[in-house]
């Protein structure tokens, strides 16, 4: 699915990003572009983000 249509960033790449250690929207702006533009992906951005941290949460948890 593409998550940033100003760069055409699917949610693929922002995945691996966040997976190599993004915490914010522009640590992954940083990284694939995808946030740096017109900003309408952040919202989304950032729950990837949140997702993915919550994940690992309970991974450790368990």
């Amino acid at each position: 699915m593409f998550v940033c249509l100003c760069t055409g960033t699917t949610s693929h790449v922002v995945d691996e990003v966040v997976a190599k250690g993004a915490r914010t929207s522009k640590d992954i702006a940083a990284a694939c572009g995808a946030g740096g533009d017109c900003g309408r992906c952040r919202r989304t951005l950032r729950a990837i983000i949140e997702a993915h941290y919550a994940q690992c949460d309970a991974r450790v948890t368990r």
